[in-house]
């Protein structure tokens, strides 16, 4: 029986390739330039094949022979491209780099012909200023693929605590699966809504602010005795692929409860009192940090930028009824990460890949679907 791969261009710390596995696909292999990404990938996928490279000089033969492709088995490559150069927020500036590295995506496809492609990035892609980019990369793929969307979809409608809404456009060839459409990728009728209550159930609400060491972040956390909709309670403790997870965390977490990244924040008093007074779905007027809403879902993560743009921290939502911003194992679970995922010890490069993945739960939906219409006995 042939295995259906992977690879995840573009990876970040894998909040993509999370979803692939959880969908049945083996991770044959991950892409990413910044090495504090990729080391954390490593943590999380020790079997993949991690390359620590720029895209933009990949060709056919050195993708090839990198992941050691056998013609014979069946792949597919997925990834979201950087997405700075269509962001709302950012300046969406036609000429920025990163924007050929969308281009770069479809290249690759139409080289390698892959069984299926999904790439993923910001809804201001669609901005009627981009139309050009988008159809060019399109018509690459078009005569080879049989293409759907782009499609909009948000991670709460398909049971994430996140209202982070991005563009999913999916091609695959016909010959290799049954038919899809749009409509095959909606959110099923009964699905649970999480909320922000559910995904920080069972978490410590009190959070020392010295606790700025990663062995001060290892806390204990509970799943008995509370309301958490069952399929995400499943994801937060369970549902571990087989070669997917860092042995110690899983083993600190079945054995301990034992989960990281409960590191703190300094605020001064003045800031506290600040946030304290600030009512849950309003912004502090200063950070400009929105309180969340207990029974509401989290805004969209926001990631800051890189060393190379001057490493500036995102603004972070305020913890619903703590005085104080949001914990990285918090923003962990908003986004939809399982509690055995590890992320890179420091606050700011945790919340970094944390506010650059996919949603690891709305990937697993699309992926499922994509991988239970391929043909093949995989």
């Amino acid at each position: 029986m042939s295995i259906f791969k992977v690879i995840d261009l573009f990876s970040g710390v894998g909040g993509f390739s999370l979803g692939a596995a959880r969908a049945g696909f083996e991770l044959a292999g991950a892409i990413e330039l910044d090495p504090h990404a990729i080391a954390a990938h490593k943590v999380n996928f020790k079997n993949t094949i991690h390359w620590q490279k720029d895209i933009s000089e990949i060709t056919k033969e050195s993708f090839e022979s990198h992941f050691n492709l056998v013609t014979c088995e069946p792949y597919g490559l997925i990834g979201g491209p950087p997405c700075q150069g269509f962001s709302v927020i950012g300046k969406s500036d036609p000429k920025d780099p990163r924007r050929k590295l969308f281009m770069k995506f479809f290249e690759l496809v139409k080289d390698l012909q892959p069984e299926f492609f999904l790439a993923e990035n910001v809804p201001g892609l669609l901005y009627e200023k981009h139309r050009t980019l988008l159809n060019g990369a399109l018509t690459l793929v078009s005569p080879d693929y049989e293409i759907i969307g782009p499609m909009k979809l948000t991670a709460s409608d398909y049971g994430a605590p996140t209202t982070r809404t991005r563009v999913f456009i999916f091609g695959y060839k016909k010959s290799e699966f049954s038919e899809l459409s749009e409509e095959s990728f909606l959110p099923a009728d009964n699905q649970e809504m999480v909320k922000v209550r559910h995904a920080l159930n069972g978490l410590r609400n009190a959070i020392d602010p010295d606790w700025q060491l990663e062995e001060q972040g290892w806390k204990k956390v509970s799943y008995k005795g509370l309301f958490i909709p069952k399929a995400y309670k499943y994801r937060l403790y369970g549902h571990i692929p087989k070669n997917t997870g860092d042995k110690s965390a899983i083993k600190k977490l079945k054995s301990d409860s034992l989960v990281s990244g409960f590191l703190g924040t300094r605020h001064s008093e003045t800031i506290i009192a600040r946030y304290a007074a600030v009512k849950p779905g309003t912004v502090d007027s200063i950070s400009k940090s929105r309180k969340l809403e207990s029974g509401g879902f989290c805004p969209t993560l926001r990631a800051g930028t890189g060393a190379d743009k001057g490493s500036f921290q995102a603004v972070r939502p305020l913890h619903p009824t703590e005085a104080r911003v949001i914990t990285p194992r918090e923003a962990a679970r908003l986004q939809g990460f399982p509690d055995w995922f590890q992320f890179t010890p420091t606050k700011w490069q945790s919340f970094r890949q944390i506010g650059n993945s996919v949603s690891p739960i709305l990937a697993e939906h699309i992926l499922k679907i994509i991988r239970t219409a391929y043909k093949g006995k995989v």
